[in-house]
């Protein structure tokens, strides 16, 4: 944790941004596996840990607006809960270490907000994502799962944003810590990893690695030879020779701040000649988005640049013709470039996800309905103290080229012939964190091998 008034200085904060009503905060709650006593670890909601910082399952916390009461509630452990579980610091010593002097059995909260709302007082909360959440305020408040997403105060989630999006010394330094471990997680894979092995023992030690820094994993490791698929979290293949690997993989500290890198690198000792143009062209692409990097560039226009370095690239190998800025604004990009450019990074790997892109990444404007852009999380004017991540990518996923070729889709543009004999070849991508400074950009933590060169140098055993 951060020292109490940290915590106390983001709550007056965020209560004087409130116009009026209370502010109902709900952590969240152990998640069994299969039964009740084998849970998944625990992880706290990440608003509650900007707030209040404390990480315990079954919590909630009320702020008034108007008299600037706080309180948490929840139960300490009974005898039963310490004979498993140790001696735990009570509600009141974790309340107090935030800076929050009064607490309530979690119980209490019911009769708590059924007092507001007599008083037709507004009860503001943040749209759940948990189900059991979702369970919770239906019981507090009445209000049905379905109705929930459209009930949440809009003025709660962007004041919350407000504050989130904007990073702290002592928040990026947090980052840093989760960065520089993240940076040891892909290093060491790029040592290890050897033709036939299988994906699970690059994922396993990734885990390992994280954990034993005193931290977790920030999301579930990708560790692939089948790049093209964006998200592949499956790691029961084989690496062999000639194959490209994919590792996409971050940790996450003792505080909850998250690190995100991808990197690319052969199953053998060096790129095959056909692997090196294509990744050099996503490389370069990478590159380019970097140089954007500054206050007040939107950052889809990053984002397009990105995509035009990609095209040019891909046009010098023959996959692509025409115009590229038509093309761009047309989406053929997409065939080779489907997803966004990167996100912004903090407590969640996708910070405030659930807080809606919209609001987060867009500050509000619109979002393109575009295949491909329409992936894209961040889009708003680049501003001192985002934390973002840099990632684009060249993939080629047979299924999309059989439906664009079936659709006779861009036929003035892109090479079919020459796709069709790609459709073996996977995916690549690098991917790197950055702080927005007042004139530009910063990388956060160490960086890793990223060019030709440099990642083949550790892949010499």
């Amino acid at each position: 944790m951060f020292s109490k008034e940290t915590y106390s200085d983001r709550r007056k904060k965020l209560i004087s941004d409130i116009n009026g009503g209370l502010l109902l905060f709900l952590g969240n709650s152990e998640s069994p596996m299969n039964y009740t006593d084998n849970t998944f670890r625990f992880r706290q909601d990440s608003t509650f840990l900007y707030f209040f910082g404390v990480s315990h399952p079954d919590l909630a916390a009320v702020l008034d607006t108007e008299t600037g009461e706080e309180i948490i509630f929840g139960n300490d452990y009974t005898i039963d809960d310490i004979v498993w579980m140790g001696v735990q610091p009570t509600i009141a010593e974790r309340a107090a270490s935030c800076g929050v002097a009064k607490t309530a059995p979690f119980a209490a909260l019911s009769a708590y907000l059924h007092r507001a709302k007599a008083q037709r007082r507004k009860i503001h909360f943040l749209p759940p994502y948990r189900p059991e959440n979702k369970i919770k305020l239906f019981e507090l408040l009445g209000i049905v799962p379905a109705q929930q997403q459209q009930a949440a105060s809009l003025d709660f989630v962007k004041a919350v944003i407000a504050q989130r999006n904007y990073k702290s010394g002592e928040e990026i330094a947090e980052i840093e810590k989760a960065v520089d471990v993240t940076a040891d997680m892909h290093i060491s894979a790029m040592k290890m990893l050897r033709p036939g092995m299988r994906e699970s023992e690059i994922a396993a030690e990734m885990e390992r690695i994280a954990i034993a820094a005193g931290g977790y994993i920030s999301f579930p490791v990708i560790a692939t030879i089948n790049g093209q698929t964006l998200h592949n979290h499956y790691h029961g293949n084989v690496a062999r020779e000639g194959r490209m690997f994919l590792l996409d993989c971050g940790a996450e500290t003792e505080t909850g701040y998250a690190g995100d890198m991808s990197s690319t690198f052969p199953v053998g000792r060096k790129f095959t000649d056909r692997q090196k143009e294509i990744y050099q062209v996503a490389l370069n692409a990478h590159e380019a988005a970097i140089g954007m990097l500054k206050p007040g560039v939107p950052f889809k226009e990053v984002y397009y640049e990105s995509a035009r370095e990609i095209l040019r690239g891909m046009g010098q190998l023959g996959f692509f013709k025409g115009d590229v800025d038509e093309a761009v604004m047309l989406g053929v990009h997409a065939m080779f470039f489907p997803c966004g450019l990167g996100h912004m990074m903090g407590l969640d790997v996708h910070d405030m996800e659930d807080l809606g892109e919209q609001y987060v990444g867009y500050d509000n404007e619109p979002k393109s309905t575009q295949f491909g852009i329409k992936s894209l999380r961040l889009a708003r004017k680049l501003e001192p103290g985002f934390v973002l991540t840099i990632e684009p990518g060249i993939y080629f996923i047979p299924d999309l080229i059989d439906r664009w070729r079936t659709e006779k889709k861009f036929t003035d543009f892109l090479n079919y012939d020459k796709l069709e004999a790609y459709k073996d070849f996977g995916g690549c991508r690098n991917e790197e964190d950055f702080l927005i400074t007042d004139d530009g950009y910063r990388l956060l933590g160490k960086p890793i091998p990223k060019t030709i060169e440099d990642v083949e140098a550790l892949r010499q055993f």
